[in-house]
């Protein structure tokens, strides 16, 4: 197998890993658990995976004060905060219309990108900006678009975390990562929020307990955890051997698995304005990509899926 099939199936398996998150979390959500104490447990999972893959690469994990207040921004910025808006939307909205809207992270960057100073203007990516709110456009306003009217006050709030994630990516291409490798970040960062969601969670009556008996919702949370493990760990790996402008690549197969898992495992199905949001949408996502060399402000988040 020459390099070029083997970086485009790692590419197809990385999106697949990713877009089966959004089922899964439809799943997390379909018995009463809530954000904080899911938020809480699959941090703590992603802590244990990513500490054996540092240990694996004797790699230890730095704790001056000013990487400890990194990993509390990435935290924050990067999972508790889009984490509360994902998991609250994906108790109202079908689970492929979540990874239709997840496309707009590289879309919500560049505006981000322009006000902080990380971009300079471009019309090309201005075009794909607009095409990307024509797309959300289509979700919200057409009488038809969605099963549920109701539904339409919930896409809000699903943005609400993709405009996180963009922030997040915006953020650490504009004060760097102190010399931290991605996996060093992402662990830290991942402990940040464990330790951030433990509280949260008791105080609000959402801590999970682990001890049983288990149903779907438990064995989604463990799923999910292992698979952006996966997702994150190959995309990394993409990046180091063809670069962050091939890897973001990722974003098309992510939210077209996430659509392929809904209908198949949740028996999701479309209106005609759903497919035409998604056309926009993927239109946007091809406008917007940086093209000479990659820009870490339009790759996916640090601290959680995203595309």
């Amino acid at each position: 197998m020459t390099r070029t099939p083997v970086l485009l199936l790692a590419l197809a398996v990385s999106g697949a890993a990713w877009g089966a998150t959004q089922p899964l979390n439809r799943i997390v959500v379909s018995e009463g658990y809530r954000h904080f104490g899911i938020l809480f447990w699959t941090s703590t999972l992603g802590v244990v995976a990513l500490a054996l893959l540092c240990l694996a690469r004797g790699r230890s994990l730095p704790l001056r004060t000013g990487d400890l207040a990194l990993y509390v921004v990435v935290a924050l910025i990067g999972t508790v905060l889009p984490g509360i808006s994902s998991y609250t939307a994906a108790i109202h909205l079908p689970a492929g219309l979540l990874s239709i809207l997840l496309s707009s992270i590289p879309m919500l960057a560049f505006p981000i990108a322009l006000a902080m100073g990380n971009d300079h203007f471009r019309w090309r990516r201005l075009l794909g900006l607009a095409l990307g709110f024509a797309g959300v456009a289509l979700l919200v306003l057409p009488e038809a678009s969605l099963p549920d009217r109701a539904q339409a006050a919930w896409i809000p709030v699903a943005l609400i975390s993709s405009a996180f994630y963009a922030l997040e990516g915006n953020v650490v291409a504009r004060w760097g990562t102190r010399g931290l490798d991605p996996v060093q970040l992402l662990l830290g960062a991942t402990i940040a929020s464990m330790l951030i969601t433990l509280p949260l969670a008791i105080a609000t009556g959402q801590f999970i307990d682990p001890r049983g008996p288990w149903g779907a919702p438990d064995g989604a949370i463990l799923a999910s955890a292992v698979l952006h493990v996966v997702a994150y760990s190959l995309y990394l790996w993409l990046v180091g051997q063809a670069g962050s402008v091939f890897a973001v690549q990722v974003s098309y197969f992510v939210t077209l698995f996430g659509i392929v898992w809904a209908m198949t495992f949740l028996d999701e199905r479309y209106t005609g304005y759903i497919w035409a949001a998604l056309a926009m949408m993927l239109a946007g996502l091809f406008f917007v990509q940086p093209r000479p060399r990659g820009m870490l402000a339009s790759d996916p988040p640090v601290g959680q899926s995203a595309p």
